[in-house]
C-alpha cells in the first residue's frame, strides 16, 4: 500500500512544491550518472539549479519559515543548508574521476534533507507555530501570484 500524501498547510505548501522540484533534480542527476554523461555537463546543471532554485529556496526558508522558531529541529535544517553550500563548493572542484561518487553523495544527502523537512520538520512547525504565525508566513511568501516551477535548462541529459 502506498503511503498517503502529506497534507500540508496552504501557507507553506510552496516549500513542498519546491521540495518536489529538488527531488526531481536529484533524479535527473542520477539518470545522467546512469547514462554515463560527462561530469562537466552534470556539474553545469548543478550550478544552474543551485543559483536558479536551491539558494533562493534555502534563503526563503531561513528568512521566512524558520525565523519564528529556532529550536533543535530548525537548527538541524540550518546545519543541512550549510552542509549543502559547502558540498557545492567542493563538487565544483572534484577531479573528473571522483565526480560520480561525489554527485551521488550530494544528491543522496539533498534527498535526505528534503525528506527530513517534509516528514519531520514541517509537521512540527505546523503543530508548534500559532495560526497567526503561519498566516504571517503565508503573507510573506505571497504565493498567490507565484509562477509554477519549470526547469528551463536546455541540456536535457537525463532523457
Amino acid at each position: 500500500m502506498d503511503p498517503k500524501p502529506i497534507k500540508r498547510s496552504e501557507t507553506i505548501v510552496k516549500f513542498s512544491r519546491e521540495h518536489h522540484f529538488s527531488l526531481l533534480f536529484s533524479w535527473k542527476i542520477r539518470q545522467g550518472l546512469k547514462k554515463n554523461i560527462q561530469a562537466s555537463r552534470l556539474l553545469q546543471y548543478v550550478h544552474y539549479f543551485e543559483n536558479a532554485y536551491l539558494r533562493p529556496h534555502f534563503l526563503e526558508e531561513e528568512e521566512v519559515l524558520f525565523a519564528p522558531m529556532q529550536d533543535e529541529m530548525v537548527q538541524r535544517a540550518l546545519k543541512d543548508h550549510q552542509w549543502v553550500y559547502g558540498q557545492l563548493q567542493e563538487l565544483y572542484q572534484v577531479p573528473e574521476e571522483n565526480a560520480a561518487e561525489a554527485l551521488t553523495a550530494f544528491v543522496d544527502k539533498l534527498d535526505e534533507h528534503v525528506r527530513y523537512e517534509e516528514r519531520e520538520l514541517f509537521p512540527h512547525l505546523e503543530k508548534t507555530l500559532s495560526e497567526q504565525q503561519l498566516e504571517e508566513i503565508g503573507r510573506k511568501l505571497n504565493t498567490a501570484d507565484a509562477d509554477p516551477l519549470k526547469d528551463e535548462y536546455e541540456d536535457e541529459f537525463w532523457k
